[in-house]
Formats: structure tokens, sequence, C-alpha cells
């Protein structure tokens, strides 16, 4: 006879665990231990949750990287207690967070679904009972005794997305996120209906090993018009930079300024990964297609293919922090580790 799962449902902050007090009129912190009173529509799924609150609950624009850490210690020390986790987290951050956790856990077996909301849980309109209800109930999905679910998602607005591959588009809808290079995994309606073809595959007799090791001594570089040469040289010059992100036009274009080529070709040769990602919501980077992407290619930039910016950023830093020669971060930069970008 099979049991219930077990969901550890934790709360880091964020507009979802606010209630208005009825007093005052102002929002005041959600008490989790208090879930099951005020969200009573959760007795009625199929599994025992549980709750864990950081200690001081955050805005998600103050989350950084100790603070990553301290998430993924909590489900790592709670790992074999449980069969799934569900992560409460503020909007505006969350796909940093979320693509950062997904490469933190290797080998992966249980489902970790991260999700928040547009307006407070006791708003009236509020849509935080729905992706929570909804973010729990996909958590503790089974089949044949095992997660359907075997990676980190998000949950928004009746779609489960892979989480490293979403990208916060709206400030004010409720379809807040979207995952425009992969398809969602799970959409709600009637009926939760599973894209099983989507789905990450996980190797069973492969152990889950946990990675904490984020290095982010790295920049963002966004690419736009008339750049400014002595800017550029300044910030690239500066010796505590350990990884650069350079986010460009279209398929992966920049200026062809001798200035600019030379400048990503020293930053280079000092050792310093230069990583090309698109700033366009959707499509790929393709380094030689144009001729503005040529010199890159020849200079040794590695491409970030459709990955998002969310998860460059989350990837090399966690790669930086494993310490390995260029050459070898290259490589494994440019391969699909947890699905964040195109396998070939």
């Amino acid at each position: 006879m099979s049991t219930s799962p077990n969901i550890l449902l934790i709360y880091t902050g964020g507009t979802i665990g606010m209630i208005k007090d009825f007093e005052t009129g102002a929002l005041i912190a959600f008490d989790f231990d208090e879930l099951l009173l005020n969200i009573p529509e959760l007795k009625q799924l199929d599994c025992t949750i549980s709750t864990l609150s950081f200690k001081e609950p955050i805005d998600s624009s103050d989350m950084n990287v100790d603070m990553w850490k301290n998430l993924g210690d909590i489900i790592n020390s709670n790992y074999e207690n449980y069969d799934g986790f569900v992560v409460l987290h503020g909007s505006d951050t969350m796909s940093y967070t979320a693509s950062a956790v997904s490469f933190m856990f290797e080998n992966l077996a249980k489902p970790i679904i991260f999700t928040g909301s547009q307006l407070p849980i006791g708003d009236l309109r509020t849509d935080a009972k729905e992706n929570l209800i909804t973010a729990v109930q996909i958590a503790a999905l089974r089949e044949k005794g095992k997660p359907v679910i075997t990676e980190v998602g998000l949950y928004f607005e009746y779609k489960l997305l892979r989480a490293n591959r979403t990208t916060k588009i709206n400030a004010e809808h409720f379809e807040a996120f979207q995952s425009l290079n992969y398809p969602s995994l799970i959409e709600s309606g009637v009926h939760l209906k599973v894209n099983k073809a989507f789905l990450r595959k996980v190797n069973r007799r492969k152990k889950m090993v946990y990675h904490t090791h984020f290095d982010n001594s790295i920049v963002i570089i966004k690419m736009f018009p008339g750049i400014n040469e002595d800017i550029l040289r300044r910030i690239f010059s500066i010796d505590t930079i350990k990884g650069i992100i350079l986010e460009t036009y279209g398929s992966g274009n920049t200026t062809t300024k001798k200035w600019f080529t030379g400048i990503i070709f020293d930053a280079i040769k000092r050792g310093i990964p230069v990583v090309n990602v698109t700033q366009c919501a959707g499509g790929s980077v393709e380094m030689g297609k144009y001729s503005t992407s040529v010199a890159l290619k020849k200079a040794g930039v590695i491409s970030g293919k459709d990955i998002t910016t969310e998860a460059a950023v989350a990837k090399l830093m966690y790669l930086l922090g494993e310490n390995l020669p260029l050459k070898v971060l290259k490589t494994i930069y440019e391969t699909s580790l947890r699905g964040e970008m195109l396998e070939n």
C-alpha cells in the first residue's frame, strides 16, 4: 500500500507570503504555521505538507549567492525525508534562483517546484492560492510510485515550465513568466496535462550530487548602438572579474569595430571566459552565421546557444566555482547540463 507523498514547503519571502492586516490595511508576513487554516483547500490534496521559512524572509530583489546556498542547504539536508519540494519566492529574481538551484542538484530525482504570485495571498483577487495549490499538487504527482517531475520547475498561471528556461516578462499580468525556447512541462486546466516528451529523464542508478560553489565575480555587458570604448576597456580591465556575459544582438552579433574585438581577444587570452547570449527574448546564438559574429567565434567566445540570461549567469557562476581550465569550461558550458540549452 503506497503512502501519500511528503512535501516540504519552503518560504523565502515575496508577495505570495503577505496578507493584509484588517486593522491597518498594511501587508504583513503570513504565518506559515497556520498554512492549512488559511488555505483549507490544501487538505484535499493527497499529500502531507510540512512548512519551513527563512529565519528572515527577504524581498527577492535582495537575493544573493549566500541565500542560494542557504536554500540549497535546506533542500539538501531534507532531501531523503521528503518526496518533493515547493519553494515560495518573490517573482522578480525567481528565474535566477531557480536556475541556480537546478545547477546545485546534479542527478536530481525529485521535484523542486518554484512558485510565487503577483498579488498577496490575502488579496481578494489573488493568484497566490491557485499557484500554491497546483505547485504542491505537481510536486506530489506520482506514477507507479515514482515522481513524475524530476527536475527544477517554475509554476505560474496554469503552466509548469523548466525553471532554467524561464524569464519574467511582465511585472503586472498574472502570466508573469515565459519559456520562449522550450515548451511547458505541465498545463493546468480541468486536468493536469503532462507533456511527458519534454520532461527530463532521471538515471535512478546515479546518486544525487550537491554543488554549492558559486563564484559571482562576473559581469553582464549588454550591447547597444554607440557603446563606449573607454568605459568598456575600464570594465574589462578590472582584475577581479573572472567571467563575462555578453548580451548581443539577434543571433549573437556585435559591433565589428577592431577596438571591441580586441578587448574580447585580450580578455580570453587572460583566461577570462566570455559567454555570448542573445538579448532577444527568444531564439538562439549562432556565431558565424553573420560576419558580425565571425570574429567572436575565432576569439574563442563561448556560445550560450538558446540559454536565458538568468540561466547563463547561474551556469557561469557554477562552473567558475568548479575551478576548471578555460578550455574545459568552454566545452562544458556549451553542453546542456540540466536541460538549460539545446542539446547539440
